[in-house]
């Protein structure tokens, strides 16, 4: 069982944000265990083809040794997540670790399993190693990650602008509670059902929450309490992150509103922005705009603003369009 304990000023603190880092460095567990991630098959099969590859693998090797299946993670590898923060802006928070906070972090993984053999060098030369590590993040990214970023990032930016909606209207205790099952409020902290053993005091530090694509359904929190308060819970609707993006054929939909604008109402069942809708649709951005404008003045798409970033999605009648249109 673990236990955060949270103060007014904690309470107030919560944020929740994607982390682009943290979903590359999670990723290697799927990678590991594609039983137990199932329904990353997909991208499974991908990405051990790209691990095959000589030159990703000697390069990626210190991230794999450092994320072995039933190994917790250095708190420093898996950055509290800021809103809007971008994949360079956490490897450079990476690679700014001091070393004796590599040290650290490395120490609090080993109480169930010994470091790799990467992991014992890296803790014996911490400033000298820790750029390898942060290269194979950064290649594991390019060369895994970033071709279906656009589709992960949508899901979880629709989970964001979700639990920010709950925060808001909920309150802390019951957006806790709804945040996953094993979680409740009693007093003042969160109390999980889980067998991590985390008894941390906040201390007007807040908690910084990502979703995340890549978990076995369990919240996961830092290791210590030292380190900024952090946690990664499941995101909603994983189980979409792969379905087939295009129209379907003979779509009746697109007999009523055009070939774009049905491409782009499918993949609209979750929040995106248009730079992302862009891509996922095989679409100029400028086209998506136009697509998008007229959607909405039609009233079949809505928007809202989640910081710099304005996402759309269906509302509620062109759901119900899609729907017939698949035949629901």
């Amino acid at each position: 069982m673990s236990e955060l304990r949270f103060s007014l000023a904690d309470v107030a603190g919560v944020r929740v944000a994607v982390s682009p880092a943290n979903e590359t460095v999670m990723s290697m567990w799927a990678l590991a265990s594609p039983l137990r991630y199932a329904v990353h098959l997909p991208w499974i099969d991908r990405a051990r083809v790209t691990l095959r590859r000589p030159e990703v693998a000697v390069r990626v090797r210190p991230l794999v040794e450092l994320t072995w299946q039933g190994c917790p993670l250095p708190d420093f590898l898996t950055p509290a997540a800021r809103p809007n923060v971008e994949m360079a802006d956490q490897l450079d928070q990476i690679a700014a670790t001091p070393p004796d906070v590599v040290v650290r972090d490395l120490l609090a993984t080993t109480e169930r399993r010994p470091l790799s053999p990467f992991g014992r060098a890296l803790l014996a030369e911490p400033r000298e190693l820790l750029p390898q590590l942060v290269d194979a993040i950064q290649v594991w990214y390019d060369e895994a990650i970033a071709p279906d970023w656009p589709r992960m990032r949508a899901l979880l930016d629709a989970d964001v602008a979700y639990r920010a909606a709950q925060l808001a209207e909920s309150g802390a205790a019951r957006f806790f509670e709804l945040l996953h099952p094993s979680l409740r409020w009693v007093g003042d902290r969160v109390v999980g059902d889980d067998p991590f053993e985390r008894h941390f005091d906040l201390r007007g530090r807040g908690l910084a929450l990502n979703p995340t694509v890549f978990t076995e359904q369990r919240v996961l929190w830092n290791l210590l309490e030292a380190s900024l308060p952090a946690a990664a819970y499941p995101v909603r609707a994983v189980g979409t992150l792969w379905e087939a993006a295009a129209t379907p054929s003979g779509d009746p939909l697109a007999r009523v509103v055009g070939p774009g604008r049905a491409r782009l109402l499918h993949l609209l069942d979750t929040a995106v922005t248009t730079t992302d809708l862009a891509r996922l649709a095989g679409m100029s951005a400028g086209n998506v705009s136009q697509h998008l404008a007229a959607l909405h003045a039609a009233g079949l798409v809505s928007r809202s603003r989640q910081g710099r970033h304005v996402l759309y999605r269906n509302t509620d009648a062109a759901t119900v369009l899609v729907r017939a249109s698949r035949g629901g």
